[in-house]
């Protein structure tokens, strides 16, 4: 039995059996005691599902994934999913392939959920140039910001991927590498076309050449990674430095660099791109571009927000990423958390020290050279010296000269 039974039993308009249901206000009282009359007496139930289902769409927003395997992208959903649950918003997820086309998949969705908005994690331009004109709920572009994309109902937040990606290679050059490779994707994918400009610059920049035959292409997927740069070291690229346009690439590349006994960073420096968080958590961390996902995530959702309850127009917004170098040492409990060259103590420590009080010096240097110099800080009081000692003990075995006390 449907309302449309229920409507020819009561006399009543399929509309105000609908009013009845849903317990609208605009129903007047004897009229609404009799459709519920009527329901009891043939034992009819209302769909609740379809009602929630239909609750749940008037608030949705669908997040349009490209790449299954990409984890900057799910650290990232867990920030979009809690902006919009913040904003009264539930999202709903749909992962495409790498190589797929993610304006027809919109299009698919648009027609079977008829969601309130979209955010696109990762695109094609020349998708969107082709086919964007046929999605009419407002959008967002997240993590790619391209000039090339003028929509009135398409916003844009992001880094400057040639920028960061500029800043990244600059990086590998102040350490005095020359040699550079590159891996990352084709020059049809937006991002690595515009990373691989970046790189370009910075070399540009410092008198360099970039060399076609140290650019690896791949996925942005470990696997893929892999067998790039053992393409590379079959081929007897001689290099020093790695520049991969993903944390990810960067993990499947630096797999292959040690199973060929490479050192990492001894052998072969590697720079990644994203910020993920196993970068901070590997061994030793990963020096990256940290692109700003929570800050990305809550703007992306904002101005979605905007455009769906207050018709504001698209913008574009774009966002400074930061270099993750590892961090300066920091004692913690009888834990050493650097590789350590040498270390010079400021001066005799005698507790308790301050929290932030510098105790002396790491210095980095290869082949008579110095590459760095980095505090050694307390991150907290210490209350003991004989806690000191301790580590004191600890930093002579894990370094290579020690003053004496």
């Amino acid at each position: 039995m449907t309302i449309k039974d229920i409507a020819r039993i009561s006399g009543c308009s399929v509309s105000t059996i609908s009013r009845v249901i849903n317990d609208r206000p605009d129903v007047r009282p004897e009229t609404k005691e009799h459709v519920l009359k009527v329901m009891r007496e043939a034992g009819f139930t209302p769909n609740t599902n379809a009602r929630q289902l239909k609750i749940q769409q008037s608030r949705s927003l669908v997040f349009v994934v490209k790449g299954t395997r990409n984890i900057f992208f799910s650290d990232f959903l867990v920030q979009l999913q809690r902006a919009a649950t913040l904003y009264g918003y539930n999202g709903i997820v749909s992962y495409l392939d790498e190589n797929a086309n993610e304006i027809d998949a919109a299009e698919k969705i648009l027609r079977e959920i008829k969601p309130k908005g979209m955010i696109f994690l990762g695109g094609s331009v020349t998708n969107f140039q082709n086919g964007f004109a046929n999605i009419s709920v407002p959008s967002v572009l997240a993590t790619l910001v391209s000039n090339e994309l003028d929509f009135p109902n398409l916003s844009m937040v992001g880094v400057d991927d040639r920028a960061a990606a500029k800043a990244a290679v600059s990086h590998l050059i102040a350490q005095g590498h020359r040699k550079i490779a590159v891996l990352g994707g084709p020059a049809t994918s937006f991002p690595s076309r515009m990373r691989r400009l970046g790189a370009q610059d910075a070399m540009e920049d410092a008198g360099l050449v970039f060399d076609d035959k140290l650019y690896g292409l791949c996925n942005y997927d470990f696997e893929s990674a892999y067998h790039a740069m053992n393409s590379l070291l079959a081929r007897r690229a001689e290099f020093t430095a790695l520049f991969a346009m993903s944390d990810v690439i960067a993990f499947g590349a630096i797999r292959a660099l040690v199973s060929a006994g490479l050192r990492v960073p001894e052998d072969v420096s590697v720079i990644g791109f994203d910020g993920i968080t196993m970068s901070r958590y590997c061994v030793p961390v990963m020096t990256t571009i940290v692109q700003p996902s929570e800050q990305i995530a809550l703007q992306s959702i904002e101005l979605l927000v905007r455009q769906i309850e207050h018709g504001a127009p698209a913008q574009t917004i774009t966002l400074q990423p930061e270099l993750q170098q590892a961090a300066p040492i920091l004692i913690e409990k009888g834990l050493q958390a650097a590789v350590t060259r040498t270390v010079t103590l400021a001066e005799r420590v005698e507790a308790p020290v301050a929290a932030g009080q510098q105790l002396g010096t790491l210095t980095i240097s290869a082949n008579g050279e110095t590459l760095a110099g980095i505090p050694i800080i307390a991150p907290q009081a210490i209350e003991r010296l004989t806690w000191w000692e301790l580590t004191c003990r600890l930093l002579r075995r894990l370094c290579m000269t020690m003053p004496e006390e």
